[in-house]
């Protein structure tokens, strides 16, 4: 008789946050907060299954942790891909259905989607070190309205802060786990 095998669990990073320094100029302080919480995010994943990042934990909300993750792909492809860089990006999960990353979750493709999220992070951060300038009009444009790159930062460091929130009590409510 064998013993069913433990099914796969994310990886449990070691938090190696430090934050931004408190003496840091603007373009550095705004990078390491992004930076600070975009290290946060796997942190509220660690050891789980693609079955655990599934759940909807919060009833009547749909949301799970996977489609946050998938969520923060699309807010990172979007804002840096198309604003920041100019770039004609289709989206990943949400060209046939607006909240497609929130609602089409599939644990078969959890592990394929994490992968996609930490690609995504790599891309923009080169997308925004070729950028010298925080004040100047970005290529792409915002509902016609030109951007610059410390807008791009400032909303994403509030994108981050504000589903991180989310991911607390949805990672509460599968395990009790909490943290910073």
């Amino acid at each position: 008789m064998s013993t069913p095998a433990e099914p796969r669990r994310t990886a449990i990073p070691e938090d190696d946050r430090s934050g931004a320094s408190m003496m840091a100029d603007e373009r550095e302080s705004l990078h390491d907060w992004l930076e600070m919480y975009r290290h946060t995010l796997p942190l509220k994943l660690g050891g789980l299954t693609a079955e655990q990042l599934c759940i909807a934990s919060v009833p009547p909300s749909n949301l799970t942790l996977l489609g946050l993750v998938r969520h923060l792909t699309e807010v990172e492809r979007y804002w840096f891909g198309a604003v920041v860089a100019g770039e004609t990006l289709p989206s990943v999960y949400c060209a046939h259905d607006r909240d497609g990353d929130f609602t089409d979750v599939d644990p078969a493709q959890a592990f394929d989607d994490l992968a996609r999220y930490d690609a995504e992070v790599v891309a923009s951060r080169e997308r925004a070190a070729e950028v010298t300038d925080l004040d100047a009009a970005l290529p792409g444009q915002r509902n016609g309205e030109p951007v610059n790159l410390r807008w791009v930062y400032t909303h994403l460091i509030e994108e981050y802060a504000r589903h991180l929130g989310h991911a607390d009590l949805v990672r509460e409510s599968l395990d009790g786990a909490t943290g910073y």
